[in-house]
């Protein structure tokens, strides 16, 4: 006797983001969790490097009491309806538009004059619920959503980090040993984001296209540092200089972040070295 399979209208049934590995009902299109499709299966290369979903327009996410909906493709936005007692944290200037009922405040932050002179916000505003409130950045590329589950510390390059809600602890991190290549001038500095005993939503902002590769232990790759993004805290980074022959001319040379595995690593297509850094 042929036992009956589940069907999708089963309320039992679950499917698991390829993206985020939340479980949504299996009447679900989107993940509730990041966005990401789940009928479209990982786009991977040949190499290891899966593409970030591409978030479809209108696409609603969950976290705490509050929804994320975002719009547009070419530039997107996250507009946030933040429900009674949540809040998200971000750089002043990427707010689009907010409810006149919205309340205001800023994060307090420790080394001020250090962040300012490596050309990070040294001003990160917060945005209290209940009410809507709208970001995006003055650039085309597409918004990354990474949920963190409680325990996981994540390394962003600085001017990247769109919106973080307000269960993840906010620190940065200064680089040895880079000096000058990674970020230019003082910018020796990545935000760190980290989740204790809850859960949060972090969502970031890549110039282009965005790409991911989890790194075995001890597995290692070379990345130029504008495409850098982001990395799990467990990544090593250090510099690689390489130089190169010309012949007649003499050589040149050039510097590379060599990351090391464990973990996860995430890139941009666009090469983007801010004016700051």
């Amino acid at each position: 006797m042929t036992e009956p399979q589940p069907s999708a209208s089963d309320p039992l049934v679950r499917i698991e983001c390829q993206w985020c590995k939340s479980q949504n009902p299996g009447t679900a299109t989107a993940c509730r969790s990041c966005g990401a499709p789940l009928d479209v299966k990982n786009l991977v290369s040949d190499s290891g490097w899966r593409e970030a979903p591409r978030i479809r327009d209108m696409t609603e996410i969950q976290f705490g009491t509050s929804t994320c909906q975002v719009e547009g493709e070419i530039v997107p936005v996250a507009e946030i309806n933040l429900g009674q007692g949540d809040s998200v944290f971000f750089e002043h200037h990427v707010l689009l538009w907010k409810d006149d009922a919205t309340r205001m405040s800023v994060l307090p932050l420790t080394g001020g004059v250090k962040r300012a002179l490596a050309g990070m916000p040294f001003i990160i505003s917060v945005a209290h619920g209940p009410g809507r409130v709208a970001f995006s950045r003055d650039a085309t590329g597409e918004l990354v959503v990474l949920p963190l589950h409680p325990g996981m510390e994540l390394d962003v390059r600085e001017h990247a980090f769109l919106l973080a809600s307000h269960t993840i602890d906010y620190t940065f991190l200064r680089i040895k040993g880079l000096r000058n290549i990674l970020f230019g001038g003082q910018g020796m500095f990545m935000d760190r984001f980290v989740t204790t005993s809850a859960p949060g939503l972090l969502l970031l902002h890549g110039y282009g296209n965005v790409f991911e590769r989890t790194l075995k232990p001890g597995e290692s790759i070379l990345v130029e540092p504008g495409a850098f993004l982001y990395k799990d805290s467990g990544v090593k980074m250090d510099v690689e200089p390489i130089k190169l022959t010309s012949g007649f001319f003499g050589g040149t040379s050039m510097n590379l972040a060599r990351m090391t595995g464990p973990g996860r690593v995430g890139i941009q297509s666009m090469y983007v070295h801010h004016a700051t850094e």
